[in-house]
């Protein structure tokens, strides 16, 4: 449980009060309990409002606002609003303003616009939160602590090049070390001095012409950041121990290494903001990944709209009913929130049609205060059967930050190489069976899983193939892909041949990587069924030319100068199997391919259901919870056998073939 202070799913969201007159607080607080809002995160923007000079502070506003909410029963995730400095900071410390990576010095404005770098901006954000920590570490409204806000800026100033230098010290500890771990004889850059190393912008060329200097770049600069989250998290925990700390993460993106992230949060808490045509595989992706961020605990949903985003190219309002759905949905996946950006719809600036709980128009006659209502009723009945119940999952898909940095920054083979792609790809073929997945480092613990995918396993990490090998002996189904194996955590290439560390437990070895044009395609040719995998599948992207070294053709290339070479195999290895696929085929290939391994694997989904209909599991206690999400626009219809089951929202008994609603929702349990 997050939170022993309120023991039931949290629902609320972003409340801005200093954007209105203190008048319609009181009308929010009664719009809040109609609309069953039991959480507001606030102020989450107010620095300069908390602090309108270096001296001088201003909480009268919070504790009134404090003790409204207390009064209305409502608690606070409180913000420490450090997130967008105040302009006296900017104008009287220049350290403060960051420096983009086409070396461009920052003027004030925006948000998360500081230098993590900047001694300036880590003192004054950590006396703050030490300040706000002391005000109100014994109000009864405090909830938890949300520390900044979506995190991200990287900066390339002259101080973030010195620290640069310092954490390659502690890195490396000496300069012929990173000479070599970096290749720095390439092009002839080997440095003698600390002092030459300059930061990687734009202002020295392509900032991808040395990946490893790029990749440490990015590493060291979510270290910063971190340091920075770190200064407040530390004043916060002095004073209230007993308070959890969070931080909401953006989205999946590889701006910060979100593993170490994750750790240093008591709660892992992101912003799930799709687009409307968004596959929702994708979205279940993302949940899933922010869950196995700590080891399968609940996560926060700290943001979604609404109804509607007012920052991307197209924003659609989310149809009757898909706020609902899409709410379950981050609830089947492991989140023990339901929070809003925002609860009231600011009148002003960037973001005033971003969709929110309080319409503009300011009262509950909208269609979506009615949802929004209606789903806090829901959520209220529900109390906390659900809160701390686990996803238990038998497959684990391995995902690296690392990772999909190395690949983006590389220079080759194929500028259509998308990283999230392939593994999105790979986690829909069991996604739209129904399969749970767990989303995990692979410095993660996945020796207890029946399958591991790695697509596209670019980077091996110290003491990553000796696990994966320990894992395939020890009985478990392995699955990689073209261009894996291929770099160590420097980016340099593993010699001896590809897939490097990987070679023996595939069985086989890559001699080139054909890249095709996006017009080009080849076709995978399967003649003895594996399976449900038989047949011709079309392939794309990039081809590898593998020779077998014990391992066994499934599939063979159909055209080419390749044409009957290996494109998709199995290596025997102690007691399990390592599969690999050469190329990016159609999605139907893996549907049928993941259909088979999990068949093998005696690896089921919960109940029959057509396409379209997601069924997801949480487990607490003994008893099983069986979520029913209908992402299709019509009736659809899941099969449930003799077995008798409650329907915990509409609260009946259902057996047999039941339909389900367009965009309904269902939590079954056993009756």
């Amino acid at each position: 449980m997050i939170s022993s202070k309120l023991k039931q799913i949290w629902y609320g969201g972003d409340y801005n009060p200093d954007q209105w007159p203190e008048e319609i607080w009181h009308e929010d607080m009664r719009l809040f309990k109609e609309a069953g809002i039991n959480v507001v995160t606030l102020p989450v923007f107010s620095w300069a409002k908390l602090q309108p000079s270096e001296d001088t502070y201003q909480f009268e506003w919070l504790d009134k606002l404090l003790n409204l909410i207390a009064d209305n029963g409502i608690y606070a995730c409180l913000a420490t609003s450090t997130a967008a400095q105040p302009a006296w900071m900017s104008r009287k410390y220049e350290d403060v303003l960051p420096v983009d990576v086409d070396g461009r010095k920052r003027t004030h404005g925006a948000r998360t616009y500081f230098c993590p770098n900047s001694k300036t901006y880590r003192r004054l954000s950590s006396q703050l939160a030490r300040v706000l920590a002391e005000r109100y570490k014994d109000h009864p409204s405090l909830l938890i602590w949300h520390i900044n806000n979506e995190y991200g800026t990287h900066c390339y100033c002259s101080n973030c090049a010195e620290a640069f230098r310092e954490w390659l010290k502690v890195k490396y500890g000496t300069i012929e070390r990173l000479n070599a771990e970096w290749n720095m004889s390439f092009w002839g850059h080997t440095v003698y001095e600390w002092e030459e190393i300059v930061a990687p912008s734009n202002l020295n060329g392509d900032n991808r012409n040395f990946q490893p200097m790029a990749i440490d770049y990015k590493r060291f600069m979510s270290d910063s950041i971190l340091g920075c989250y770190q200064g407040e998290y530390d004043e916060l925990k002095a004073v209230t121990p007993d308070i959890p700390i969070t931080t909401n993460i953006w989205g999946l993106f590889n701006g910060l290494d979100l593993q170490k992230w994750g750790e240093a949060m008591d709660v892992v808490s992101w912003d799930s903001y799709p687009q409307m045509n968004e596959p929702m595989g994708n979205v279940a992706m993302r949940h899933d990944y922010m869950r196995g961020l700590k080891e399968g605990k609940p996560f926060m949903l700290m943001e979604q709209t609404p109804s509607q985003q007012n920052w991307q190219p197209y924003n659609s309002l989310k149809r009757p009913g898909v706020m609902r759905l899409w709410s379950y949905q981050a609830v089947a996946h492991g989140a023990d929130t339901v929070m809003f950006f925002q609860l009231r719809r600011s009148f002003g600036a960037c973001e005033k049609y971003h969709g929110a709980v309080i319409e503009h128009v300011g009262h509950e006659d909208t269609r979506v205060f009615r949802e929004c209502a209606a789903l806090g009723r829901e959520l209220d009945l529900l109390g906390d059967r659900l809160l701390d119940s686990e996803v238990h999952a038998e497959v684990a898909l391995l995902f690296d930050i690392d990772t999909w940095n190395a690949v983006e920054m590389t220079s080759g083979p194929s500028v259509d190489l998308n990283y999230l792609e392939q593994a999105q790809k790979y986690y829909k073929a069991f996604y739209d069976q129904n399969i749970a997945v767990d989303v995990l480092s692979p410095l993660s613990d996945f020796l207890k899983y029946k399958i591991v995918a790695a697509p596209v396993l670019y980077m091996l990490k110290p003491g990553v193939a000796e696990r994966i090998e320990a894992f395939v002996r020890d009985g478990g189904t392995f699955i990689t892909t073209f261009f894996s194996g291929i770099v160590n955590e420097n980016d340099l290439v593993t010699l001896g041949g590809y897939p490097g560390k990987l070679r023996s437990l595939l069985g086989l070895w890559v001699e080139e990587m054909d890249s095709l044009l996006p017009e080009m395609r080849n076709s995978i040719e399967v003649g003895e069924a594996f399976g449900h995998v038989q047949g011709t599948y079309e392939c794309g992207l990039l081809c590898d030319l593998l020779h077998l070294e014990g391992a066994k053709a499934l599939g063979t290339y159909g055209t080419d100068f390749y044409a009957g070479m290996p494109a998709l195999t199995v290596n025997a290895y102690g007691k399990g199997e390592a599969y690999y696929v050469a190329t990016a085929p159609e999605q139907r290939l893996l549907r049928d391919f993941v259909r088979t391994l999990c068949e093998k694997q005696q690896i089921t989904a919960p109940f029959q259901a057509g396409a379209g209909v997601e069924l997801a599991q949480r487990v607490k206690e003994g008893q099983t919870y069986t979520f029913v999400l209908n992402h299709n626009s019509v009736l659809a219809a899941i099969e449930l056998g003799q077995t008798s089951y409650t329907d915990l929202l509409s609260r009946r008994d259902v057996s047999g073939t039941v339909e389900i609603d367009p965009h309904g929702v269902m939590i079954l349990q056993i009756a």
